[in-house]
């Protein structure tokens, strides 16, 4: 059952209480602990993003677009007449170990809230360590289905849609295409197995036929007998979801002569990658041409866009950059509604404040309805938030992407998927 983000302050209040009796009483009044849920305060926010490791591609434009929102923000006035402080960040790594240590040190800063982590698995990881401190947690781009159910207290939230969502873009796309028989390969983990089922369950209901379902080992050394299981499956099209260790799959399945020039050949959000075409085909990253994918969009706006590599000039990626914004920016405008910076106060004001308002676009704009007494509805840079009962976007702008025959990563369309 979804759990209800709108019962919940009086639990937190209690929850932040508890803590305070446990931990030593802070004499500013930055963050969640040292804040007592009195009012007012200071935002205080850290970060548990991949600066290393297999999705390092992804945190350069996640902490970018942190500390770009924070700017944003500081620029309006900050939040309940504070600036917010620079972000405090520890490394995911793509390692369970790294992550929970990180989390531990950025909470033992006394921040608010949280924001990460970016893979699924590494915020299933850390997800009990912060919530159950009664800190917000918000990913950018976690998309795996289990997060929608999860007991967090009501303090974990989403600006990337469920793969719930993307599963039947990727399916409609497959079909689209004129696929009717359909292997899926993904990693063994909840990210993996989440979109793979979504993605299965939307092509048998679009009519194709799913030759395999297989779930490999992402720490293997050796991906041979998945490639083999693709070809055996003999389909017309292969999906895989994965990472940076699918781009092993990925080579093989070209040597094996069941690459993007013989049959279909699919990815998601995982393999997004601008690089793609050099890490799976060094030389010669033509090889890649035509292989598609899908992935939630980023931000439509060029204005945005523009912006943000204003602000970072060597920035080269850009995905779930606006997805991570938007969790900066709701979450300080939930504290602007909640009129503290205690998780334990504006973690249940998240929903509110991104539907069943006056639309707003911006944190300032949104900031000064708020100041007026204005119920708001921030519509943010990747979409409408519109957020669910369980605090997670309730439709998805999800782009169909593809590799051309340079191997240059192209957005081929745009479409919109809602939950029924």
């Amino acid at each position: 059952m979804a759990r209800s983000k709108s019962l919940l302050k009086g639990i937190a209040l209690a929850g932040a209480a508890s803590l305070a009796l446990t931990a030593c009483a802070s004499d500013d009044d930055t963050g969640g602990g040292g804040d007592g849920g009195n009012g007012g305060g200071t935002l205080k926010l850290g970060y548990v993003l991949p600066e290393t490791g297999q999705l390092a591609f992804l945190g350069d434009p996640q902490i970018a677009a942190t500390e770009f929102a924070i700017e944003r923000i500081n620029e309006a006035g900050g939040v309940l007449g504070n600036d917010v402080p620079a972000v405090v960040g520890r490394d995911e790594a793509g390692q369970e170990a790294i992550a929970v240590q990180s989390a531990d040190q950025v909470l033992g800063e006394d921040v608010s809230a949280v924001i990460g982590a970016a893979a699924s698995g590494m915020s299933l990881a850390i997800i009990d360590k912060i919530t159950g401190s009664g800190v917000v947690q918000c990913s950018g781009s976690n998309t795996a289905p289990t997060f929608t159910d999860y007991d967090d207290g009501g303090f974990y939230f989403r600006t990337a849609p469920s793969d719930v969502l993307q599963g039947p873009v990727l399916a409609e796309t497959i079909v689209g295409d004129g696929h009717s028989s359909v292997a899926l390969v993904a990693r063994a983990d909840d990210y993996g197995k989440g979109l793979m089922d979504a993605t299965a369950q939307a092509l048998e209901e679009n009519g194709a036929t799913v030759e395999l379902t297989e779930t490999y080992d992402p720490k293997a050394t050796n991906f041979e007998p998945v490639v083999q299981k693709i070809k055996q499956a003999n389909a017309d099209a292969a999906v895989v979801i994965g990472f940076e260790e699918a781009t092993q799959i990925l080579q093989g399945m070209i040597e094996a002569g069941i690459g993007p020039d013989n049959k279909g050949v699919y990815g998601a959000d995982g393999l997004r990658n601008t690089d793609l075409a050099n890490l799976v085909s060094k030389g010669a990253p033509g090889k890649l041409s035509g292989m598609k994918g899908t992935a939630p969009a980023s931000a439509d706006s060029q204005e945005f866009n523009e912006a943000l590599q204003e602000f970072k000039p060597d920035l080269e990626e850009l995905q779930f950059a606006p997805q991570v914004y938007d969790c900066v920016v709701t979450i300080a405008l939930a504290a602007e509604q909640a009129g503290s910076a205690d998780p334990g106060d504006f973690a249940p004001e998240m929903n509110g404040v991104t539907k069943d308002g006056e639309k707003c676009t911006d944190f300032e704009e949104c900031k000064q309805l708020i100041a007026d007494g204005t119920d708001i509805d921030y519509d943010g840079k990747s979409g409408p938030l519109d957020f669910s009962e369980a605090g997670e976007p309730g439709q998805a702008s999800i782009e169909v992407y593809g590799y051309n025959d340079e191997g240059e990563l192209e957005t081929l369309d745009t479409k919109t998927s809602t939950l029924e």
